[in-house]
């Protein structure tokens, strides 16, 4: 777990609240405005302006908010990648870019999108209106994807819930994650030959080093031109396209979710999912409720509990 802290000025701070209205927390704690919990990271804002993120997922987080975070890592906190590795005019490129969503989100799959950014297309990209998909209201994902798709070159794959639970025991999330992109970048690659990127950039959830580390197992892994860096969005369009064409697919599938289970699956893991959760376990127990849940998230004993106590 590592913890940052930002400073924002009081406007970025209303911003802030506004977007994590829906996983605000009641708890009362000196000198906050306000504390927020998402995707297992918590999100506490001081009236000082001082912003701290702590969980697995903190400079994830604070990053959405402030370019040159100061970041106060724990010892188990993701080493940052320096970006003086990456090409100076990456932004200008031709390049395979890749993200991935669903991870912290106790209901919904774990998708991995790669997405293939000629130069020729990066104009027509901004032109349409793509940026860091968590810039963009839902409603913007879902106009822009379908034009996304039309432009340029990608590899989508979606882990349901179901076969996330299969493989999970065996895989732990950053070896899933891993095995994932490369597969799709993989496939990608397939696809646009005998174009050939100049480079390929991973928007990073772990070190290189233990990127590559899983790499090993892999019988066709791809391991040139490889580059990592977090907020990846912010240095080429091609990993923006892929984070909205991931989280397009993201919502789409939460959506067909509810309409089969009757219920209205929430994104994240907080303590609407646990009640959502409880639910589906009234309708059908495990069987059910892992079909549309990740069942290692704590949500699930916590559901446990809440239809044990009635």
């Amino acid at each position: 777990m590592s913890h940052v802290v930002i400073q924002l000025p009081k406007n970025k701070i209303i911003e802030l609240q506004q977007f994590y209205q829906k996983e605000l927390l009641n708890k009362n704690i000196p000198y906050a405005q306000f504390v927020a919990k998402k995707a297992g990271t918590t999100i506490t804002a001081y009236t000082s302006g001082k912003v701290l993120f702590q969980g697995a997922n903190a400079e994830q987080e604070a990053g959405r908010w402030q370019l040159g975070i100061s970041v106060a890592p724990t010892t188990a906190s993701k080493k940052q990648v320096s970006t003086s590795t990456l090409p100076r005019n990456l932004s200008e490129l031709s390049f395979i870019g890749s993200d991935e969503v669903g991870n912290g989100s106790y209901f919904g799959p774990l998708i991995v999108c790669a997405v293939y950014a000629d130069k020729d297309n990066l104009s027509s990209l901004k032109q349409l209106g793509v940026k860091d998909s968590k810039m963009l209201t839902d409603n913007d994902i879902r106009q822009i994807a379908p034009k996304i798709k039309k432009m340029v070159p990608f590899k989508l794959l979606e882990v349901t819930p179901s076969k996330y639970n299969q493989i999970q025991p065996t895989y732990n999330a950053v070896h899933m994650k891993v095995v994932l992109h490369n597969q799709a970048i993989r496939l990608l690659l397939e696809q646009i030959a005998p174009n050939q990127p100049e480079g390929i950039l991973i928007d990073q959830f772990t070190p290189e080093s233990n990127y590559r580390k899983y790499l090993k197992s892999e019988k066709f892994a791809i391991t040139e031109k490889l580059y990592f860096v977090t907020k990846g969005e912010q240095y080429h369009l091609a990993v923006a396209a892929a984070s909205i064409l991931c989280r397009a697919q993201f919502l789409e599938s939460l959506e067909t979710g509810s309409k089969e289970v009757g219920v209205t699956l929430p994104s994240g893991a907080g303590t609407k999912s646990d009640q959502v959760a409880a639910t589906i376990l009234r309708k059908g127990g495990l069987e059910l409720l892992g079909q549309y849940a990740k069942l290692h998230f704590a949500n699930t004993q916590k559901a446990q509990k809440i239809v044990g106590d009635l």
